[in-house]
Order: C-alpha cells, then structure tokens, then sequence
C-alpha cells in the first residue's frame, strides 16, 4: 500500500485527535491539586469489577437455612440445604454450596452457601482467598440504578453533583509513574475514574495506540516505517514542556513501549464473551509491567424483573453467576502464578440487591442491601464479615437492610494495600464510625506494616465537568 504526504498528515492529524482513547481529550478536566495527608501510595494494584444491573446477593450467597427466606423465595428462586436432593440428580444443582462463615467478623446463626454454578467463587473461599462481606451497600433509599451508580463511583451518597470518581480521587492522591497507571476495560471509563487524565479505557491491549491511516497498514514491513514515523512526527509536535506536550509525548513512549512488548500468553481458560476477554487483557497488563496501579471491569445483565432463572440451565442469574465464578477464578489463578501473585486485590460490588420476595413475573425487583467480595492473597480470606440483620426486620419491609457501608471495605482496601490513608479526600464524609463500625476495622484486608495514617478531612477535588 502507498500513501501519500497529505494522507500522511491527516493520519497524524487524527492521531492527534483520537490519541491513546482520549488521554489527551481528558487533559480538559484534569485536576492537578495534590492531597495533604497520608497518601504515599504502594506498588500494588486494585482491580473493580463492578456487577451492573442490581446482582441478587440473596441468590449469589443464600442464607438457605432461615425461613422467611424460604418462604418469601419458594421453590423457583430459593437455593437448597445441601443434602435435599439424590447426589448425582440434575436437582443436586439447586443446592447452596455451603460455607462457613463464623471465624470472621460476621455475627448470626444463619447457614450460608454459594450459588451452585460459581464452584471457582466457593473453592476460593474455602481455599481462604476470598472473603464476603453481606448485607453490605449504599446507604441510601434510591430503587435507581442511575442514581446508585452515581453515588457509589463518585463516593459521594446522597450527592451526584461531585464531579470526579472516588478511584481518581485516590489516583490523584498517590500520584502514580507508571506509564499506565489505570485501565478501564471496555470502551468508555466509569464514572469512578471521572477527572483521571491518566485512565484509557481498553477493550485489548492492541487498541491502545494511535488513529489514523496507519491502521490500514500492517504491522510489519511498511506499515511498521509509517506508524515510525507518525510517531517521530508526533514527538516533534509535542516538543514543548506544556501539560500537553509532556502528556503526548508520555502517550507516545508508552506506545512504543507496548510495542517492543509481546503481549503474554495466558496459562488459564477464561469464559467466553466480554467479561472474559476483559479479565485475560487485565491479566494481560498486568504481566506486561507497565505500572498498572487501578482498573475496572464491568459484568452487566444483574436486572432480573422477569424468569431470575436462578435454577434453569442458561438461566439469566444461573448464567451471570457461571461466568463471574468462571472469570473471577481464571483471573486470579492467572495473576497468582505470577509475581504479583501479592500485589493485587480484586473487589466486586453492585449497586444495590434484590428484593426477598419473588415477583409475579418470577422476578426479583430492586432491593437494598447486597453483598460485596474481595479476592486475593493479602484478603483474610475463607470468611463472612459484618453484621447479618436477619430477614425479618426488612427494609421498608421489603428488602435486605444494609449494616455495612460499602466505603467500610473500600476504605480499607486503600489504607491497607493501597497506601492511601486520605480517606475524607477520597470519600468526602465519611467519619470514624463508618470506617470502623463497632469501634474497629472489619479486619477484611491484611495490613502492610507501612500502612499509613487515616484522615478523615474532607479535601474533594473538583473539576470543570457540570
């Protein structure tokens, strides 16, 4: 393929435009403020999958034993007493895979078990690598997925007018070097990384890099001297000591780093679809060292008003359970046969549960409290923590009650692992007894022996976003 000197130009002129997936474009509403405090940041990494759609924890980690749970559930949507059913009959799939969960912070009687369908999630647990914390979410009365989203990625409950994500708060706050210091897998980022001018949304690792005529180019033989090229054309444009200039130029050398990289194979089968070729490109950046500090993950598809299908082969909750057990344990047998086997900790959260009631539609409608997970190998894994209310004091009567905050688990991922005690900074709010309900942390995280100090001064960066 020839090109010509003006296609040439434009190709460079696109790249401008369309560098990176919009690092440059997001230099609009960076925020260059630093946090005072105790934010000296750590070298481990922080991966937030975040389940869309209002994930039924009540089906995911089944309280199976307590009785208004069965029966306001009933036979099509509650989970089974191990034993109910002949071992080896297709009916033994509805049984909970039990776990015990009376050696960590949890406080009740009630029996718990995973879903069935996420055997990965249940040997993690008794493996001691992952940790539920239940009853656990938004403090706030909204039924709306939008709005609940809004206060949780911005960190900020009961106030949507924050301007930047509570995970580009804390980026801000600890400054990091990398050359990638946070991804969003996908095509756009969420609105927890809101104000980041470092984040890139990704959905592989070969779409970070420039637009333009190049692209109609191989990778080899021509096309290699043309997006050379491009490149040296590019560094000479941003030649200048400007935020923009240093942010093109940075943009560039990791281009050219990434490409001198061969991207690493993966040792593990991962389920098919987004959420899987999300999790193997996180794994995959991960391995590649490019100074990976946050990234986000999104499995959507939890709104089940109709046919939950908790039971059914290929059921929606059936099948979303399957392949967030799947996922999840791919990844993190991948990441620990690594070296940062340690340095990664993987939260999943939701914006809110389930009703306990089954609809007419054989549905669950919006709820309350969920359930929040933390895997990895620095997680007091192979427990339950925090305060189950029990089923029959409900929520407007209707809905699991929430006992912990999610900033409760999150906060203590950031002062434990991620080196940011700047709590107030990144949940502007939050007090004391949130972050230690009971007059103590949850215990849910190990504590590095660096672990800072936490401040629960409010210090909310703001942007030029409305």
């Amino acid at each position: 393929m020839s090109i010509s000197r003006r296609e040439f130009m434009v190709g460079c002129s696109a790249a401008i435009a369309a560098m990176a997936g919009g690092r440059l474009s997001n230099l609009v509403f960076a925020n260059t403020a630093t946090a005072a405090g105790t934010a000296q940041g750590t070298d481990e990494i922080l991966v937030m999958v975040f389940l869309r759609g209002g994930c039924d924890a009540l089906s995911l980690v089944a309280p199976f034993s307590d009785a208004t749970y069965k029966s306001k559930r009933g036979d099509g949507l509650r989970l089974y007493e191990p034993g109910s059913f002949t071992i080896g009959s297709p009916e033994q799939a509805k049984e909970a895979l039990e776990i015990n969960p009376q050696n960590g912070s949890y406080s009740g009687s009630a029996k718990f078990g995973f879903h069935g369908q996420t055997g990965g999630l249940h040997e993690l647990y008794t493996g001691g690598k992952l940790a539920v914390v239940h009853a656990c979410g938004l403090n706030d009365d909204t039924r709306s997925h939008f709005d609940a989203m809004d206060y949780i990625e911005r960190g900020t409950p009961g106030n949507k007018g924050t301007s930047s994500g509570w995970l580009a708060r804390h980026l801000q706050a600890i400054s990091p070097d990398g050359l990638i210091p946070t991804v969003a897998a996908g095509s756009a980022a969420p609105a927890s990384l809101l104000t980041d001018n470092n984040a890139v949304a990704l959905t592989s690792i070969d779409s970070y890099n420039l637009s333009g005529v190049w692209r109609y180019t191989a990778n080899t033989g021509s096309g290699g001297i043309y997006k050379d090229a491009m490149l040296n054309t590019l560094e000479e444009f941003y030649g200048d000591t400007s935020l923009i200039g240093s942010t093109g130029k940075r943009t560039i050398e990791t281009i050219r780093t990434l490409r001198a990289k061969t991207p690493p194979t993966s040792s593990v089968t991962y389920p098919g679809g987004s959420f899987g070729d999300s999790l193997k490109m996180l794994a995959q950046m991960i391995k590649l060292d490019m100074g990976l500090r946050v990234a986000t993950v999104d499995l959507g598809g939890w709104d089940h008003h109709e046919n939950q299908g908790v039971h059914e082969n290929y059921g929606p909750f059936y099948n979303q359970a399957r392949t967030l057990s799947q996922g999840l344990s791919a990844f993190y047998n991948e990441i620990a046969a690594t070296t940062y086997a340690s340095k990664v900790t993987i939260a999943v959260m939701s914006e809110f549960g389930r009703r306990l009631g089954k609809n007419v539609s054989g549905g669950t409608d919006h709820g309350h409290g969920g359930a929040m997970l933390l895997l990895g190998n620095n997680v007091n894994g192979g427990k339950m923590y925090g305060t189950w209310p029990g089923l029959q004091d409900l929520d407007q009567n209707q809905d699991l009650r929430i006992t912990t905050d999610f900033r409760t688990v999150l906060g203590e991922v950031l002062v434990n692992r991620l080196g940011n005690g700047n709590l107030g900074t990144v949940f502007p709010g939050i007090t004391e007894a949130i972050y230690k309900p009971g007059g103590a942390t949850l215990g849910v995280t190990k504590a590095r022996p660096d672990a800072p100090k936490v401040d629960y001064t409010s210090a909310l960066f703001q942007s030029y976003l409305p």
